[in-house]
């Protein structure tokens, strides 16, 4: 909803120090994003969050400390790109198929500051329409398995997104793992297979995880040896209750995945 730009200034606003920019599957605004927070005198990192298919789950693997430009991880993120845009039309020709017309063209009003389509923007479409009252209750009625507008898609490997961040120099970190319907065996299946293949952190604190579940991923990043992130997965102001710099710090017991970084901050 913001641009790179107005994304930093609001960082800024907030108190954040440091801010990474992890847009999905696209790497465009870093530059802008980067110049930004250069002029205001905050920190930045450049990211990225992946979308990959596992066992049959979608999961979102982000990478910190990505060089932006890097073939291997530009031509990867193309690959997506492309499947990104089938599977809006595709959304869109479902969400008709159900009486919701002109879904496309409405989901590209919200995605301006984006070349890349999600069902975030859909979303924010059928709130406009009154098809529901906000994006929390659009993801529970639409978009989703055995729901009008879900469209099964299969995303990269794992192993191809952790390849592609390492490539780039950058660090994978699994993202918000509480959001996935993964508990128990299944949880720590995934875990070992992310840290085999050369993933390094978890997010332990993110706007979606409870405290509970700070302590749960906490305990399990030190029993895989992983380091441990925070992010407030912020996407827009006033969806899904997550502001800039608003959650709290990692338990004590993480080693924060930016424990050994230089990154200069206006403190």
């Amino acid at each position: 909803m913001l641009s790179p730009a107005d994304l930093v200034r609001r960082a800024a606003e907030k108190g954040v120090d440091v801010l990474a920019l992890t847009d999905h599957d696209d790497v465009s605004g870093l530059a802008e994003a980067a110049e930004m927070a250069a002029s205001m005198g905050l920190g930045f990192v450049n990211g990225v969050e992946i979308s990959v298919s596992w066992s049959g789950a979608t999961l979102h693997i982000v990478g910190l400390n990505i060089d932006p430009s890097h073939p291997v991880l530009v031509a990867g993120l193309e690959s997506i790109q492309q499947g990104r845009c089938a599977r809006a039309e595709w959304i869109a020709q479902e969400l008709g198929r159900h009486g919701i017309a002109g879904a496309l063209e409405g989901a590209k009003k919200y995605a301006e500051n984006s070349k890349l389509i999600g069902r975030t923007h859909f979303a924010r479409f059928l709130v406009e329409q009154g098809v529901c009252k906000d994006i929390r209750t659009v993801f529970k009625k639409f978009l989703v398995r055995g729901r009008p507008g879900y469209v099964p898609h299969e995303w990269t490997t794992l192993e191809n997104a952790i390849n592609w961040i390492s490539a780039s120099g950058g660090q994978a970190v699994l993202a918000h793992p509480g959001r996935y319907d993964l508990k128990g065996k299944a949880m720590r299946r995934l875990l070992g297979d992310f840290k085999t293949l050369g993933g390094v952190g978890v997010e332990v604190v993110t706007g979606s995880h409870t405290p509970d579940q700070y302590s749960l991923f906490a305990e399990l990043a030190s029993h895989f040896d992983l380091m441990s992130s925070r992010g407030s997965d912020f996407h827009a102001p006033g969806e899904h209750g997550r502001e800039l710099g608003g959650i709290p710090s990692l338990p004590s017991k993480c080693l924060p995945i930016w424990h050994n970084w230089n990154i200069a901050t206006r403190n």
